[in-house]
């Protein structure tokens, strides 16, 4: 379910909008399965201007039958790897993130999610000199220790500026938001942005579960639908920008003892590969950065694949 919103595509007015959620016309799949000559009449608006843009949203939103030879290809001219700093978790990675998909990292409070956003972050825009869009949904992000791990890499003052210039940084703490600023992203490609930078080659989003979370559960299915839309402008991005999406989510206790990721059955699907941090103290000992790090799906790798990861490793 894609909401209209003003400029989703040419002619998609803000006025064309208010009047077409008067008639309870809201979304994308309601205005193609629509009948337009009643619409014209009820909202008082061109027939010409509703059919083009009817057309334009069913050439967007409809499916066309590709063979296989030509995703194949595509992929061999699209895809790149960006490595995350840490050897440990390329090794399990199959080398590092993979443009045109969405990584996901799982586990609990302290599991140091974001310790390696940040790393990742420092490692993409120093090391590769390329732009990542990093966005904060917890208010996690320290930019002393992103500094930190920038300085660690180079000396330079001048680098050190150039390499906090390539991470765009975006706060936001509810699910409206955070779509506002995925579809952004998606219609100018980072572009706009990122003046004078080069293009975004990554994006960070730390963490899903904190905009998501309090609204699934229960019989809130706009509460799933919205999450579906974020999954859906997720991938988007990831496809038609050609950049790698890293997503953070929260894990909890299944019933076993075990412990999974969060949001439900439906996120599951959503990224290409997920990785379970945990950490590796046992009860009262002292705290180090040391964290098992556990491949739970992939398309490339034998799941259950297990790494040792040390936080440091971008320091």
């Amino acid at each position: 379910m894609v909401l209209l919103k003003e400029g989703g595509c040419p002619g998609l007015t803000a006025d064309l909008v208010a009047s077409l959620r008067t008639q309870g016309i809201r979304t994308v799949e309601d205005l193609v399965s629509s009948d337009v000559e009643e619409l014209v009449q009820k909202c008082s608006v061109s027939y010409k201007a509703l059919v083009a843009v009817r057309r334009v949203l069913l050439a967007q939103h409809t499916a066309f039958p590709l063979s296989g030879a030509h995703l194949y290809e595509e992929l061999l001219s699209s895809t790149a790897i960006l490595s995350t700093g840490c050897a440990s978790l390329d090794k399990l990675l199959d080398t590092g993130l993979y443009t045109g998909e969405v990584t996901e990292l799982a586990g609990g409070p302290g599991s140091g999610k974001t310790q390696v956003c940040l790393g990742v972050a420092a490692s993409i825009s120093c090391d590769l000199k390329q732009s990542v869009v990093y966005i904060d949904t917890t208010g996690g992000l320290s930019a002393s220790r992103l500094l930190q791990m920038v300085q660690s890499k180079t000396r330079s003052a001048e680098e050190q500026m150039q390499a906090l210039q390539r991470v765009l940084v975006t706060r936001v703490f509810n699910v409206f938001s955070l779509l506002e600023t995925l579809h952004g992203l998606r219609c100018t490609g980072g572009q706009q942005a990122l003046e004078g930078s080069r293009a975004v080659r990554a994006v960070v989003l730390d963490s899903a579960t904190a905009v998501l979370s309090h609204i699934l559960g229960g019989k809130q299915t706009e509460g799933m639908s919205l999450m579906m839309q974020v999954a859906g402008e997720l991938r988007t991005i990831a496809k038609d920008l050609g950049v790698a999406v890293l997503v953070t989510n929260h894990a909890t206790q299944d019933g076993g003892g075990g412990v999974r990721a969060g949001l439900g059955r439906s996120w599951s699907h959503v990224p290409r590969t997920r990785v379970l941090l945990q950490r590796t103290e046992r009860p009262g000992a002292r705290p180090s950065g040391r964290r098992s790090a556990t491949l739970v799906k992939s398309s490339r790798q034998p799941t259950q694949l297990r790494q040792e990861l040390d936080l440091s490793a971008w320091t």
